[in-house]
């Protein structure tokens, strides 16, 4: 999580505190910038990030695993931030007696442009009850909304994707503007092969934060399944994208550096193919049914294995065994994968 700077006019109580921890279970840390290592050529030159649809709702309870932030957006198909004029703040209308105007705005960073879609504001009061809760007073999901409070002291929290901000703010009796700073950036990711597109329901994209090639391994993915196309709202940092082409060996791990206010498209180029494979009794023959497969590499090692007449694999280019075990017989053949070249591979019972 990313938190704005105090603004100064409400000291930080105890009740605060609490509700800080509690915001940090949701905490980043900015990660250090990282080169780019894969096989494929660099990603696109950022763009500006496109406006994004309102989120969903989200708790201040702590999250229940490392990926339970708020639901990303949809693919965002909106014009790009910075072909569009910043908002104007809404007109403030006059409060009720008694009341006062928080009038909030959040922008991608200091000199970035005013974030106008897919902000989630919550104002919460700065106390708990007696359940220990801090109840939700408001919410809102323009970009710039002019909430009416009465006088007194809050807890304002902003939401854009997996990248949030709070503050405690007094509320006087005047309008009350509070500015967030939400260093967001888009990321939306594609696979290939060769110059194919991979469909999307044969890949999948895990997103980690920080390089592959960080101390301590690999850290808990921050985004499990990425839908290809999608774009993701993620904070200013590097990631380590990890794609399955497939259920097999075809796995390719990438670094990505994502920018406050820009969309990083990024293209995962797999080496692979996809291969049939057949027990026949004579070449050409019909596909033996009920049959046992193992694919293995040259080594021994076992890449897959499956049951039926015709399994399809997807493996990553190189040489590999497979073994077919039909009414208690054991027949092999060698093959070698070519990256790009789908065929059959035909393994005769003789």
């Amino acid at each position: 999580m990313f938190f704005g700077g105090s603004s100064g006019k409400a000291k930080a109580g105890a009740a605060w505190a609490c509700v800080l921890a509690c915001l940090c279970l949701l905490s980043w840390t900015a990660p250090a910038a990282a080169q780019l290592f894969s096989d494929r050529p660099p990603p696109v030159p950022p763009a500006s990030v496109p406006e994004a649809p309102s989120a969903p709702a989200i708790s201040l309870a702590p999250p229940s695993g490392p990926a339970s932030g708020p639901p990303l957006p949809a693919a965002l198909t909106q014009p790009p931030v910075a072909a569009i004029a910043p908002p104007p703040p809404a007109a403030v209308v006059p409060p009720p007696p008694n009341h006062a105007v928080l009038a909030l705005t959040a922008r991608y960073g200091k000199d970035l442009p005013a974030i106008n879609g897919g902000l989630v504001w919550r104002v919460f009061s700065d106390k708990p009850d007696e359940s220990g809760a801090f109840k939700l007073i408001r919410e809102d999901k323009g970009p710039t909304p002019n909430i009416v409070l009465p006088p007194g002291n809050y807890i304002v929290h902003v939401a854009l994707g997996l990248v949030t901000a709070a503050r405690s703010v007094t509320v006087r009796s005047e309008t009350d503007r509070e500015s967030f700073l939400l260093p967001a950036g888009g990321l939306r990711i594609e696979g290939r092969v060769g110059t194919s597109k991979i469909p999307t329901n044969q890949i999948s994209f895990s997103v980690h934060k920080g390089s592959q090639f960080d101390a301590g391994g690999e850290s808990p993915a921050l985004v499990p399944n990425a839908t290809p196309g999608d774009v993701v709202i993620l904070p200013e940092g590097t990631y380590n994208i990890i794609s399955n082409y497939g259920d097999a060996n075809s796995v390719v791990r990438s670094d990505i550096r994502i920018q406050a206010g820009k969309l990083t498209d990024a293209t995962i180029t797999h080496r692979a193919a996809v291969i049939t494979l057949k027990l026949v009794s004579e070449k050409g023959g019909e596909a033996l049914a009920n049959t046992a497969w193992s694919v293995i590499t040259p080594g021994g090692d076992v890449v897959k294995e499956s049951i039926g007449a015709f399994p399809r694999v997807i493996l990553a280019e190189g040489e590999y065994r497979a073994i077919a075990k039909n009414e208690g017989k054991v027949f092999e053949q060698s093959f070698k994968v070519v990256n790009g070249v789908d065929r059959e591979v035909e393994v005769v019972a003789r």
